[in-house]
């Protein structure tokens, strides 16, 4: 494990693994290095690449923004951003979940991206899924601030990821639920990125317009049909994206399905 420093003082944790052209892979909402689906993404990849994967700010071994600093989007940025630069930049970037809708935030900044791939953003663009409430980012601010970590996670499932009412209550008899809670603070950071895009609007024309990169979006055949509508909508508004579908994975995608596929396109 290895240290960058963010540009507001914040220390964010990575691990590097492979050799060859390097790539950065972003995780998504309530995970960190190690217990996300990008651990055995990066082991599939340090084959052909020099992989790095990190901790986002406030999960696992990094730091968290202080409270004299509140927490903007931009420091995640920054925090990215830092890290391609201790790859030598510019690099090959993968985001799922949420953790695409910050890759592609990071390219539209500026950060040095070579190829940017996107694994089902959680973006919600028509009518086959009800829009989050209007309170959604207040809502789970006021329960992140009131340390209430279950109720926090339980209304991001039910209302940010649109997971059935029994679903939702089951899910603390699973053995990670107590992961969950205890990054359940981090839930503001994910919201910050794609909340704007979660009102069942198409994308505004201006957004990402300097993403000019190489990009491929791509979502899983299993999926419901709300985000694969999104990627596929995300494909045609980016100028230079490709759309594919990965037959027979839903978001939690696996990462023997997904590494060919990245393999191909990094090179």
């Amino acid at each position: 494990m290895s240290n960058v420093t963010s540009a507001d003082g914040t220390r964010i944790a990575y691990t590097r693994a492979g050799s060859g052209p390097a790539v950065v892979l972003v995780d998504g909402a309530l995970s960190h290095r190690a217990q996300s689906i990008n651990a055995g993404l990066a082991t599939a990849l340090a084959a052909h690449f020099t992989v790095y994967t990190y901790d986002r700010r406030g999960r696992g071994e990094s730091g968290d923004t202080l409270p004299s600093m509140p927490f903007a989007p931009e420091r995640e940025v920054e925090d990215l951003a830092a890290l391609v630069a201790e790859a030598g930049g510019p690099v090959r970037l993968y985001g799922t979940s949420s953790g695409a809708a910050l890759a592609l935030a990071a390219a539209d900044s500026g950060v040095p991206v070579e190829r940017l791939a996107l694994y089902e953003p959680p973006f919600i663009v028509d009518a086959t899924r009800p829009p989050i409430p209007d309170d959604y980012l207040r809502t789970l601010d006021d329960l992140v601030a009131a340390d209430r970590r279950a109720d926090a996670v339980r209304y991001f499932m039910r209302r940010g990821v649109g997971l059935p009412g029994f679903v939702v209550a089951m899910m603390r008899f699973m053995p990670a639920w107590s992961t969950l809670k205890a990054l359940a603070h981090t839930l503001p950071y994910d919201a910050a990125f794609v909340a704007p895009y979660e009102h069942g609007a198409p994308y505004p024309a201006a957004d990402w317009a300097s993403v000019k990169v190489p990009t491929l979006v791509m979502d899983g055949g299993k999926s419901q049909v709300w985000i694969r509508n999104a990627a596929r909508a995300l494909a045609e508004h980016l100028p230079e994206a490709t759309y594919r579908t990965l037959e027979g994975q839903t978001h939690i995608v696996k990462p023997e399905a997904l590494a060919p596929v990245l393999e191909g396109f990094f090179r």
